[in-house]
């Protein structure tokens, strides 16, 4: 495809191959307006700036100041608390619990914006972060989907040498190692991968620089380790969410489109491999979050569309087809992150709005239908990854600050109704206080064992694979800010 010019009269525009619209720390407001806009600007022009102060009409904006708050060594109930920090400070990346408990966290972009193939685990029973062996290609903006033979498949993703990439890799957790892979048929970045009943995985829609939206799908057979191209989605879209239901089905909601940021959703019957309309979300969103829970409904939450950042929330029934409004958040964001705790309520974490970034989180209650206000992170954060541990107790790693820093720090939160499990600290060995003798023996006190942890059922819920957990869109190559420019006018009539 050629690429189209920019035109004269935008000098502060460039176009999408250059890096413009895919340039995350740079345009952190970059679906605000682009409902209402043509498709072919959007292949042409770079997006609000919201990093660099301008709002929705263009005044600036005061960036919020993270909430920070003295913490113990071990986190109260609905409080955070740091634990050990990443080797390699990122975002964008993704993070996968294996089946022995550990966090595998792979890829993303590195402090200098620079996406890295490393990789490493955290053990909840220490609290600490252990390099293990590294991506054969480094890249961002992949999914990361846990098989049922306990490798975790890698696809796609965008990459700061080679842009984006078909490329997939296999991890195993026995060996600490990555294998390639069959490739995907069409590179792609911000799509989702869900694991489907059959042990195959779903790879819908996502983006690339020669076919920008697209709506190709591919089936990832483990058994073989080849791809095949399946029914394409109704409707092209990238940083949607995809959610596997309890009846087999997938629901894929929201995104960017051709026209503009969606509302549109459809279900994917894996029984006979075809994509069948459903019903429209209430409110158009993208950067969102996708929760299934416990009654079988979905929870979709924030995002942001052409009228700004939305505080509503929605779920989907899947007996009717039809999104019914529930409780707004109490805080408007997207590239927040959503996890379904043990108890059976989601807890919504960081994130981004006009503000700057969020340290807030909050809880839904679905038998009330309402959020109310928990701890807030020790550090506001977007675009890291959150996971349920065994324990219950919730992993939120890495991020970009309000600095725009990629971040290494991680820390855990405690919901009410947990006994958090302390770190464990080393016994020191007594020094022995014998009488000698003339051949003095030492028994060493044997250091404990810490006790390893559950082997969890994994739950393909794609709000807890970032996989999902998808999100905004760099080039990271081109990381320089570009010059303001003129606000947009908003359109509302999509």
């Amino acid at each position: 495809m050629k690429k189209k010019s920019v035109s004269e009269s935008a000098p502060g525009r460039r176009s999408v191959d250059e890096g413009g619209f895919f340039n995350l720390r740079a345009s952190i407001g970059l679906f605000v307006f682009l409902a209402g806009v043509s498709f072919a600007l959007f292949a042409t022009a770079n997006p609000l700036q919201l990093a660099s102060g301008a709002s929705v009409n263009g005044s600036p904006q005061t960036k919020a100041s993270v909430v920070l708050r003295s913490k113990t060594a071990i986190p109260s109930s609905g409080n955070w608390t740091f634990t050990g920090s990443l080797n390699t400070a990122r975002d964008v990346h993704t993070s996968t619990l294996l089946p022995n408990g550990m966090v595998l966290v792979a890829g993303g972009t590195d402090i200098g914006s620079v996406s890295t193939p490393s990789a490493e685990l955290y053990d909840p029973a220490s609290g600490n972060w252990t390099v293990t062996g590294s991506l054969n290609h480094e890249r961002f903006y992949h999914t990361a989907t846990l098989l049922p033979d306990g490798k975790v498949l890698v696809a796609g993703g965008d990459s700061t040498n080679d842009g984006d990439l078909a490329s997939a890799e296999l991890y195993d957790p026995a060996t600490a190692t990555w294998t390639a892979t069959g490739s995907l048929n069409i590179r792609r970045q911000l799509h989702t991968a869900t694991l489907l009943p059959n042990g195959m995985v779903l790879v819908a829609g996502g983006y690339n620089r020669q076919d920008k939206i697209i709506d190709s799908v591919e089936l990832y057979d483990p058994a073989t380790g080849s791809w095949t191209v399946a029914n394409h989605l109704s409707t092209a879209r990238f940083t949607h969410t995809a959610t596997l239901l309890p009846n087999g089905k997938v629901v894929v909601a929201g995104g960017f489109g051709g026209s503009g940021t969606l509302a549109s959703a459809e279900l994917y019957d894996s029984a006979s491999g075809t994509w069948n309309g459903t019903g429209d979300l209430n409110t158009a969103r993208v950067v969102h979050t996708a929760t299934l829970l416990p009654n079988g409904s979905v929870l979709v939450a924030g995002g942001i569309n052409s009228n700004g950042i939305s505080p509503s929330a929605e779920f989907y029934d899947p007996a009717s087809g039809a999104w019914t409004a529930t409780g707004d958040l109490n805080t408007e964001r997207y590239a927040h992150t959503a996890t379904l705790l043990s108890n059976g309520m989601v807890l919504v974490a960081g994130g981004i709005n006009f503000s700057g970034t969020y340290a807030s989180a909050e809880l839904y209650d679905p038998a009330s239908g309402t959020w109310t206000v928990t701890g807030d992170l020790n550090t506001g954060r977007y675009q890291h990854t959150a996971t349920l541990l065994p324990d219950g107790m919730v992993l939120a790693a890495g991020g970009v600050d309000i600095s725009l820093t990629a971040l290494a720090s991680a820390e855990l939160y405690a919901p009410e109704g947990t006994t958090p499990t302390p770190t464990p600290t080393p016994t020191p060995t007594a020094t022995p206080t014998t009488t000698p003798t003339a051949t003095p023996t030492t028994t060493p006190i044997p250091t404990p064992t810490p006790t390893p942890s559950v082997t969890p059922t994994p739950s393909p819920t794609p709000t807890q694979t970032p996989t999902a957990t998808p999100r905004p869109v760099p080039t990271p190559r081109l990381r320089p800010t570009p010059p303001p420019r003129p606000t947009p006018r908003l359109e509302t009539d999509y």
